[in-house]
């Protein structure tokens, strides 16, 4: 019972922290709402969150959910792509040596050089952020999984061979359990990427999602807008964190 209350006491202890350092900064810079006016401004679009008014001025589920779908479809690609590219680059010493420096290249490479590249090959907002998406988030996935097939301790191996197992369920008892933790440890990585990705594409892009709606009310100087945006992109991160964690806890368990 001790644990629940502390569990539950620290957290709101640190977000009380936040809002009062959010006061006093507000209290001293000109331009920034405090918590109260932030809510006082915002409160349409959190009260009536599906709400649709117009492209733009929407409810902030709405504008989370078309932001979170196009992280959906990014975030998948780029696992599809990067899953199989890290047990190759991880069981592979040839393969490894061939694209481990054109990776090292493409891996820093910021979203915001390669939304200008899907715009020029696309030619539409729509599959150019789902491409910036996919390249820039799968990195996570492709490190973590190479690396958890490289930590495959050569007993591993060497039991998968004395039972004569196949490589189908080589792959499937002995690969894939092994690797499990450190691909969603790629996987939690990569779908933080996907979620800051989108956020840059839809700013640049100015397509309906948190992004869209953040860059258009910094250009029509609505700041509460601004801060409501902020603290949704951190919310939405956090939960999508949680998920996958918990997703984790029940492959693993299973």
């Amino acid at each position: 019972m001790r644990l629940r209350i502390t569990n539950f006491v620290l957290p709101v202890i640190g977000i009380l922290c936040l809002g009062l350092i959010w006061a006093v900064l507000a209290a001293n810079v000109k331009d920034l709402p405090s918590p109260l006016r932030t809510w006082q401004e915002s409160k349409i679009y959190i009260l009536q969150p599906l709400e649709k008014r117009g492209e733009m001025d929407q409810g902030i589920l709405l504008l989370a959910y078309y932001s979170l779908f196009r992280v959906a479809k990014g975030f998948l690609l780029g696992a599809l792509m990067g899953t199989p590219l890290g047990f190759l680059l991880g069981l592979s010493k040839t393969f490894n040596r061939a694209f481990d420096p054109v990776i090292q290249v493409l891996r820093p490479i910021s979203p915001l050089a390669w939304l200008p590249l899907g715009l020029i090959v696309f030619q539409k907002s729509e599959p150019a952020a789902l491409f910036t998406i996919a390249l820039c988030s799968m990195w996570p996935t492709v490190m973590n999984t190479m690396s958890g097939v490289k930590s495959i301790p050569q007993d591993y191996w060497n039991v998968a061979k004395v039972l004569r197992l196949s490589k189908v369920q080589t792959f499937t008892k002995v690969l894939v359990p092994a690797t499990l933790p450190h691909m969603f440890t790629g996987y939690r990585l990569s779908l933080g990427i996907a979620w800051l990705v989108i956020v840059a594409s839809e700013m640049l892009t100015g397509t309906p999602g948190i992004g869209g709606f953040l860059w258009q009310e910094y250009n029509s100087l609505i700041y509460a807008h601004i801060l409501l945006c902020i603290l949704t992109i951190g919310v939405v991160g956090f939960l999508l964190d949680r998920m996958m964690g918990y997703v984790e806890l029940r492959l693993r368990s299973i």
